[in-house]
């Protein structure tokens, strides 16, 4: 099928929506997180890897032409890989909207606007703690807080948003948090779930104590940011928050992951996977034709990019199931993916996240 010049009516009808991409253009990395693999003082330098400039392009040709709508950029540290403006140049170019996760230490004002320029649409920065001290040494960046604080400042001026990439780890005092966070200049904040295992190339998790909790203590911690929403814009939905409570209590869950069937992730080898927990991955890309799609409920995990993605887009899933059920002639099954009694609770979330979907 021929995917390029779609617009998302078309992409949600055929596909189920725009999908979803998680580009790691590179694993090396300027920090030291207690939590996760990539860090600098964990993986050697003689392993380092960077994707080719002639690759990187070659894959976001060949994902938008499979649907792939949304880009987001990250490592290790994507800000260390030489060819950053050129990858995001070509996204933006493809029409892709392109997010960049980074820890902020390299984000110096000529390399914001030459990234601005090339058509960066959000950036999205890590923050480990409340405290610039704690921060700062977790991520063995010393003045990295008045790094981000100025980019901020010089980003709302360009009107680019900026969100907070915030791990739930032993390191985060939710009370302090929003004003914390106010005073590096965020006016959002995204949860990342804490990870200790995976099974693809990604490294960002680890069995540091700092993300070692019990299923008691992360109820607690997904009740903590469900109260949080009350004084801060936080963007992981709380029908995704209340799935995570869910999982981690060994519930029934509502949602399926849509890993490797709207959202993939793509590795510095080129090699696609359906998400960073699964062991085996799809593909390389040069090999992707959308036939290696999965559809099978998948509900192993609690990565935040993919679950909580997968939890808004659950209804447009169902619209896209309706609509090729009555294409085939099957009106009772497509009016039952239309009245699935979880598109309400996508539709809530969607709605709740609607002033930050907005911006794009």
């Amino acid at each position: 099928m021929d995917h390029k010049n779609r617009g998302t009516l078309r992409l949600v009808l055929e596909e189920g929506g725009p999908g979803v991409c998680t580009f790691a253009i590179n694993n090396a990395c300027n920090a030291r997180c207690g939590f996760c693999n990539f860090a600098l003082d964990k993986l050697p330098r003689e392993d380092w890897v960077y994707v080719s400039r002639k690759g990187a392009l070659d894959a976001l040709d060949i994902l938008y032409a499979q649907g792939i709508r949304y880009l987001v950029i990250t490592g290790g540290e994507p800000t260390m890989h030489p060819d950053l403006g050129v990858i995001v140049k070509r996204g933006a170019d493809l029409d892709m909207k392109v997010m960049l996760v980074t820890n902020g230490g390299l984000l110096r004002p000529e390399r914001i606007r030459d990234l601005v320029t090339a058509g960066i649409s959000s950036f999205i920065i890590s923050i480990d703690a409340a405290t610039v001290e704690s921060h700062e040494r977790n991520r063995g960046l010393p003045g990295v807080c008045d790094k981000i604080r100025e980019a901020n400042r010089q980003l709302k001026e360009l009107k680019i948003h900026a969100t907070a990439s915030v791990t739930m780890s032993r390191l985060v005092d939710y009370e302090a948090l929003p004003g914390f966070l106010e005073s590096l200049g965020f006016t959002s904040v995204t949860f990342s779930y804490p990870l200790r295992q995976l099974g693809s190339s990604f490294l960002g998790y680890s069995d540091s104590h700092l993300v070692d909790f019990t299923n008691e203590e992360l109820d607690e911690a997904f009740e903590r940011i469900k109260r949080l929403k009350k004084r801060f814009l936080v963007l992981n939905p709380t029908p995704s928050l209340e799935e995570m409570q869910r999982f981690v209590k060994h519930e029934t869950q509502r949602f399926p992951c849509l890993g490797g069937f709207q959202y993939f992730h793509l590795d510095w080898h080129l090699m696609l996977w359906r998400c960073h927990y699964w062991e085996k991955p799809m593909c390389s890309i040069y090999e992707f034709d959308g036939s290696q799609r999965i559809r099978d409920g998948c509900t192993r995990c609690m990565i935040d990019c993919y679950r909580d993605s997968s939890v808004m887009q659950y209804i447009g899933v169902s619209v896209h199931d309706a609509y090729q059920a009555v294409r085939a002639g099957k009106l009772g099954e497509a009016a039952k993916a239309i009245t699935r009694p979880a598109n309400l609770g996508s539709l809530r979330a969607i709605l709740e996240e609607l002033p930050w979907l907005l911006r794009f």
